[in-house]
């Protein structure tokens, strides 16, 4: 055979392979009428084909056994019935747009959700559906490789918060990319368990218990969420390497952030305002009566760096306790807290890095220098605070002639107070936010 008959033909045939190809992967028109054979043309689908829904409601629990591209038009909703998942994804590479997905199941035990995925369905893309009135919104187990953003995720109001489940749950999940969603009236806005190496930004979680809640999750990044009037915007538990930064807590009632053993983190640039308690956050979560409102709570957590946040307007500004030394903290700014720092501990902690040390609403010293540091340390709490700290009651006392006489004393016999932190770097002005170099978070 010559050279130019062995190049025709391998040409031919690649030219028929290509056509065969651009066959192969088809759209489908979907419509209301098709509901009694839906599941069926789902099964006889090409891998590849892209299933276009017109507007219409679909009652329908869907199984997803292959390559599909789901794709819903103005109108589309799926609805569950209550009963089971709306769909269950068994395949990889599925994507999944444009939906209202509703009315899953809401047996916590099954763990019913609008989208269920299975670990074999890697690289699966969740994006612009409306979530509402499931048990979860979406539930990853074991799928890695996951993008789920511009969704909206709504939950069931009615359902007590410990009965709900969460908008969009990860369980032992990597290298998922969760971004730009809205969630509220479920349980917890975003919960990642045994899940590492995933990002979390620029979502919107709000009247929530948890906002994002993180167990047993290492080496994530949470960057540039915002979460108003749930119980604790940030509940960070049993973690390490965590980068959490260009977060905002707003009006969360109980902690903005929460550090329950974290070690080897960074929280950077974050802002926390109005941690305040005495109230109920929309959506029927309660506040735990009698206690304060916590800007920061560190319990437990070691060998972080907090550096650029400011926590203000809130009840407490931080309460570090249960050993939470060791931690690098350093140009935040503790604006307007009612209590700037609560810590009650028998260690001196030095709250500065490199002669800077962090801004205080209520510092008095003075800067004769004006090297925007102040020429006094500041020390936010003395003997008598812990007093009070210890027995409350003793706040009958707080303004009377005894009291202010022990703080006195203190102030002019400092071997009198007790250990505890203290800055001997106080900043005069508010540090601006801290800018990133170019490539890293």
């Amino acid at each position: 055979m010559s050279f130019v008959s062995r190049v025709t033909r391998q040409l031919t045939a690649f030219l028929l392979v290509l056509s065969s190809s651009s066959l192969v992967a088809q759209q489908h028109l979907i419509t209301p009428n098709d509901i009694e054979t839906l599941q069926q043309r789902i099964d006889t689908a090409v891998a590849g084909d892209t299933l276009l829904f017109s507007k219409g409601v679909y009652p329908t629990h869907l199984v997803i056994k292959k390559t599909l591209h789901l794709k819903g038009q103005e109108g589309a909703v799926l609805d569950g019935g209550e009963t089971g998942n709306v769909i269950h994804v068994y395949a990889p590479d599925v994507e999944i747009q444009g939906f209202t997905i509703q009315n899953s199941g809401k047996n916590l035990t099954d763990m019913n959700a609008g989208i269920f995925v299975e670990a074999k369905a890697a690289r699966v893309f969740i994006h612009e559906n409306f979530f509402r009135y499931n048990l979860f919104g979406i539930w990853l187990d074991s799928s890695h490789y996951a993008k789920i953003y511009n969704n909206q995720v709504e939950g069931t109001i009615n359902i007590r918060s410990q009965d709900r489940g969460n908008g969009i749950h990860l369980f032992n999940v990597r290298h998922a990319e969760v971004f730009n969603n809205e969630v509220w009236h479920t349980r917890d806005g975003i919960y990642i368990d045994t899940s590492n190496q995933n990002k979390l930004h620029g979502n919107f979680l709000r009247d929530l218990r948890y906002g994002i809640h993180y167990m047993y999750s290492n080496n994530n990044e949470v960057i540039n969420n915002r979460t108003k009037n749930t119980r604790t915007g940030y509940a960070l538990m049993q973690s390490h390497h965590l980068t959490v930064m260009n977060n905002s807590s707003e009006a969360d009632a109980n902690y903005g952030i929460l550090m329950n053993f974290i070690t080897y983190s960074r929280l950077h640039n974050n802002h926390v305002t109005r941690t305040l308690q005495g109230r109920s956050p929309s959506g029927g979560e309660q506040a735990i009566i009698g206690a304060e409102g916590k800007a920061l709570f560190v319990y437990n957590s070691v060998f972080n760096e907090l550096k650029g946040n400011i926590f203000s307007h809130s009840d407490i500004g931080v309460h570090l306790t249960a050993g939470s030394e060791n931690n690098k903290i350093y140009t935040n700014g503790f604006v307007n807290n009612v209590t700037q720092v609560k810590y009650v501990a028998n260690n001196t902690q030095e709250w500065s890095l490199n002669e800077q040390g962090n801004y205080w609403s209520d510092y008095l010293g003075w800067d004769r220098d004006s090297n925007n540091i102040g020429d006094v340390a500041y020390e936010p709490n003395d003997a008598v605070d812990k007093l009070l700290w210890r027995y409350p009651s003793a706040r009958l006392l707080m303004h009377s002639p005894a009291v202010k006489t022990l703080r006195w004393v203190q102030r002019q016999f400092p071997v009198l107070r007790p250990a505890g932190v203290k800055d001997s770097y106080p900043l005069m002005r508010l540090p601006q936010p801290i800018k990133q170099k170019e490539g890293t978070s």
